[in-house]
């Protein structure tokens, strides 16, 4: 029996792509043991085992890039992750370690590629994080969503697959009539969708907000993931209006349903979003999180804005330009078709079984 260990975490843009990876090897080889780890705090110890995998988390966290008491006892979270990385490993012998990013991966795959387990990266974005560079002297294998990632990792060691997206996301196009009935909007309206990742987004949301009434007396409705920092007080701003014409939510699970009634989607630019949207083929306004590492969210979304395959809002101006943006963007059908048009031949459908099929190969 097959046996894998798939680490990583922190966000949604993190954990979809590991758990569409599991899914996928499942669906080739029913038999296969599949183990997660990820970082003890984090959000995939919640999401994972929601998904029906078993994880482990592993002390690890960040290092901040202010001055901070967490710092002083980092080196003590990472020799405890790489120790307890070690133990579970040992316990659970698997055959191949997926690395998919995020604080538990770094420990995870550095301890199995000592070990002697062949390890395999998947980075997401079009500018790779730190902790793979270093992974990837070591790895059998490194999967990539963007071209001209050699400027990063070894040339031969790359696969251009995409990023793995969850199946029922791929099959949403036919869910619009169950979309409306799940979220309570009206089908006579175009929808707007707006989602700032797994944990909000403060200026997207505070922008929303500032123009909700705006939005709604043009004719528009709006379905709003604010993150659960942000999802009091965007509640009670659509309570205030009194409309049927928006709702918002702290997470949205059915991502599938969402984009289903989407005419246009303003969000983040992570990476698992961008590779959705290609997916789904919805013309976007993406506001890149200025504070990502290596700015990588910008980067993201030029990929796409170059191709005239989205348009873009930057943080420092979204209170300012994104409502009216996207107000224009509402109303031209033509440049609507146009984004579609040019973001679906950017999609990578098939990234998870094309992954899945390559762990298996190294085992």
């Amino acid at each position: 029996m097959k046996k894998v260990i798939i680490s990583g975490g922190g966000t949604g843009g993190h954990i979809y792509p590991a758990i569409a990876i599991a899914n996928s090897l499942k669906a080739i080889d029913p038999t296969i043991q599949i183990l997660f780890v990820g970082a003890l705090g984090k959000m995939e110890m919640e999401k994972v085992p929601k998904a029906g995998y078993e994880i482990i988390g592993l002390p690890i966290s960040g290092i901040k890039r202010e001055l901070s008491a967490d710092n002083l006892s980092f080196p003590f979270k990472l020799t405890r992750s790489l120790l307890k990385a070690r133990s579970i490993i040992k316990s659970f012998q698997p055959d191949i370690a997926i690395g998919v990013g995020g604080f538990a991966s770094g420990p995870l795959l550095m301890v199995a590629s000592l070990m002697g387990i062949p390890t395999l990266i998947q980075e997401q974005n079009s500018y790779a994080g730190i902790t793979n560079k270093l992974l990837a002297k070591r790895a059998k294998a490194i999967c990539v969503a963007y071209p001209n990632m050699e400027a990063f990792f070894p040339k031969n060691k790359l696969k251009l697959t995409g990023n793995p997206v969850r199946n029922d996301i791929v099959d949403s196009i036919n869910k619009r009539e169950l979309a409306y009935e799940r979220f309570g909007l009206q089908p006579n309206h175009k929808t707007l969708l707006v989602i700032g990742g797994s944990l909000g987004a403060k200026t997207i949301n505070e922008s929303i907000e500032a123009g909700l009434k705006m939005i709604i007396d043009s004719g528009y409705q709006v379905l709003w993931q604010t993150g659960k920092p942000y999802a009091e007080r965007a509640k009670a701003a659509v309570e205030a209006l009194k409309t049927p014409y928006a709702r918002a939510f702290d997470f949205i699970y059915e991502m599938d349903l969402a984009y289903a009634l989407a005419d246009v989607v303003v969000s983040r630019a992570g990476a698992l979003s961008v590779s959705e949207l290609c997916l789904v083929e919805k013309p976007a306004i993406l506001v890149p999180f200025p504070y990502a590492s290596e700015d990588h969210q910008t980067k993201n979304a030029m990929s796409l804005v170059e191709q005239n395959a989205a348009l873009l809002v930057k943080d420092k101006d979204a209170k300012d330009e994104l409502v009216q943006t996207t107000l224009r963007l509402l109303q031209d059908v033509d440049k609507q078709q146009e984004l579609s048009k040019n973001i679906k031949k950017l999609a990578k459908p098939n990234a998870a079984k094309e992954i899945a099929e390559t762990v298996l190969s190294l085992i």
